[in-house]
């Protein structure tokens, strides 16, 4: 039976603040039974916990440690949904953070979507998305070429998303008591919720190429 969450318990912080740094072999093996009781074990609770509530976020992979020290140090997990395209969560010393992402292309996916931003509905529509993402709080990134992309006029109205060959909506869901009660879930589907718009126009348009 799997467990329920309930929070990342307090002594997850202790673990990690233990593995700052550059730990030795010996620390991390020191930690690791702890770490991953107390930290990695909760995010996939977590993640059960989010897919019951909506099956779309049912394909989830919660990663495990490596051996670069950043990896003991960030729990990182991905819940897929399209090709390329998934919301990430990383809990760490800072807390926890969340975003939506549509990156590492396969061949043909960036001339898709420069073909859906160019369109005069699709192109649109990202637009008004992007800018309502924007304004709840998300940082929006990517690989982005410092010149339009051939084939496109350099005045084109959405030059500026046309440039993309990922995209990135990302912010920190804070570092407060919440993380360690059952509120993490709602505070990660309200964020998922905020996303929506942004990835189902990206599983629409940016599908895998032929």
């Amino acid at each position: 039976m799997r467990g329920q969450f309930t929070g990342w318990p307090e002594q997850a912080m202790d673990v990690l603040w233990q593995l700052q740094g550059e730990p030795t072999h010996a620390t991390r093996e020191r930690y690791r039974a702890d770490r991953e009781r107390l930290v990695r074990q909760p995010m996939i609770a977590l993640l059960n916990e989010v897919a019951d509530t909506d099956p779309r976020y049912e394909d989830f992979s919660v990663w495990h440690y490596r051996t670069d020290s950043w990896w003991w140090q960030h729990q990182s997990a991905v819940i897929r949904l399209g090709r390329k395209i998934e919301i990430g969560l990383r809990f760490s010393l800072d807390g926890l953070r969340i975003q939506g992402a549509w990156w590492y292309p396969d061949p043909g996916q960036v001339d898709m979507f420069r073909k859906a931003v160019a369109s005069e509905g699709s192109g649109r529509e990202l637009s008004a998305i992007v800018e309502d993402v924007r304004k709840k709080g998300y940082d929006i990134s990517g690989d982005v070429m410092k010149r339009p992309p051939r084939g496109y006029p350099t005045d084109h109205s959405r030059t500026n998303l046309l440039r993309h060959r990922s995209l990135i909506a990302a912010r920190s869901l804070g570092c407060e008591e919440w993380l360690h009660t059952l509120e993490a879930v709602d505070r990660v589907l309200s964020a998922a919720a905020d996303l929506d718009a942004l990835l189902m126009w990206l599983v629409r348009h940016v599908k895998r190429a032929a």
